[in-house]
């Protein structure tokens, strides 16, 4: 996203990142944004069990850091929680942190599931058929993992979010507590030409067969979601 080595390679997730700067720069002109990987930290004994409460979630979360942190819980395919594959893939929020020299701050947190044996045709369109609307035949996923691309999707999308709309009080349309934010404003919406059922016109791997929109680091491949672009009032794509 804010890599210092980026994919030199075009269409690129950094340049697709550029999108939520301009938020930023709605504010100031001089304002930044740049993300740096932190720790990771597996929990595989399944501490908390398989079916994980939102309150849990935050929980998890705050193992990370308490201060200018994006702290991201993601949960594998055989764990539920409340409201996933019913209504969410995903979620963004905000916790108060720790308390230093007297100041208590807020840290934001995100949480993906990986719906590839729960419901990967609600949270993993396109790579999968769809739970309902048109039926068309799923596309080819980038890394070969059904469940992790559809992680990497949603993850896009509320990092997104996230970036622009950290504590509830940022950019959003609509209604507070159910807002559209920079990625969830354009739903289905991935490359050019894209229609309901359709996620437009995507770059085709020669050699695997599988759909993409831009290019990581490492030689990986990705399908990111399109922004609304607060400069244009329109959902923007890579292609």
């Amino acid at each position: 996203l804010s890599s210092s080595n980026p994919s030199k390679t075009n269409p690129s997730v950094a340049q697709w990142w550029k999108t939520t700067e301009k938020y930023y720069h709605l504010a100031n002109s001089n304002n930044t944004l740049s993300l740096n990987l932190g720790k990771q930290v597996l929990i595989e004994n399944y501490s908390l069990g398989k079916s994980l409460t939102q309150k849990q979630i935050v929980q998890l979360a705050s193992k990370g850091e308490q201060k200018d942190a994006i702290n991201v819980v993601l949960t594998a395919s055989d764990v539920a929680v409340d409201g996933f594959c019913v209504n969410r893939c995903g979620t963004h929020g905000a916790s108060k942190g720790a308390v230093i020299k007297g100041k208590t701050y807020k840290f934001a947190y995100i949480w993906v599931g990986n719906s590839e044996t729960l419901c990967p045709g609600y949270c993993a369109w396109p790579f999968h058929q769809p739970i309902y609307g048109p039926q068309t035949p799923p596309l080819g996923a980038p890394n070969n993992d059904v469940g992790v691309d559809g992680m990497v999707i949603n993850l896009a999308s509320l990092l997104a979010g996230t970036a622009t709309n950290p504590f509830g009080n940022g950019y959003y349309q609509g209604e507070a507590d159910a807002p559209l934010e920079a990625a969830s404003a354009c739903p289905g919406v991935y490359a050019k030409g894209a229609y309901p059922g359709y996620p437009g016109d995507l770059l085709v791997d020669k050699t695997t067969g599988a759909s993409y929109n831009a290019h990581g680091t490492n030689g990986r491949k990705y399908l990111v979601p399109a922004l609304y672009d607060p400069v244009t009032f329109t959902c923007t794509t890579l292609v």
